[in-house]
């Protein structure tokens, strides 16, 4: 078993929420907003929202479309529309996601907001730090962060209870 299937995600998420209050404080977030990407990241920010106590709907990402790599990944078949119901433009966003890797998820999510409107800020929150960047890409606040060999992934499995399982990499 992998240390990471050993973390309590209930601690993380707790620990998470503990870090983000502390940033909206000092960096003065005034009335931020919660986007998760689909699926694990929707999961982690209704989670937050209920323990930062903050107000509005969750906005929710499928970045499907916005991918890179699309025409090699392909097209899953239960694609749902993304759905952010209110005002991205001058906005303190909070970008939810369960595992931050390559970085090319974070970077689709962002265009895809960027399509909506342009918000004042835009901070990174993940569950797991895997490392393993492609692209420029850090998580302001993250629960852990871990390094796994070639041939491993992590993946949230939810949504009650959330959990994290290691497994190969499908090739």
């Amino acid at each position: 078993m992998h240390e990471l299937e050993q973390l309590d995600v209930d601690t993380l998420i707790a620990d998470i929420a503990a870090r983000l209050k502390k940033r909206i404080q000092d960096q003065d977030l005034s009335n931020p907003a919660l986007v998760g990407i689909r699926t694990g990241g929707v999961w982690l920010a209704q989670r937050l929202q209920k323990k930062l106590k903050l107000p509005g709907p969750i906005g929710e990402l499928n970045i499907a479309f916005y991918r890179d790599d699309f025409s090699r990944i392909g097209m899953h078949p239960t694609v749902e529309p993304s759905a952010l119901p209110f005002d991205v433009n001058d906005r303190h966003l909070l970008l939810v996601d369960d595992i931050l890797y390559t970085g090319r998820t974070i970077r689709a999510a962002m265009n895809e907001i960027f399509d909506y409107g342009r918000p004042r800020s835009i901070s990174l929150v993940v569950l797991i730090d895997r490392g393993g960047r492609e692209l420029p890409i850090d998580a302001n606040v993250y629960g852990a962060r871990t390094t796994l060999p070639p041939g491993l992934h992590v993946k949230l499995l939810g949504p009650d209870p959330l959990r994290l399982e290691i497994g190969a990499t499908k090739s």
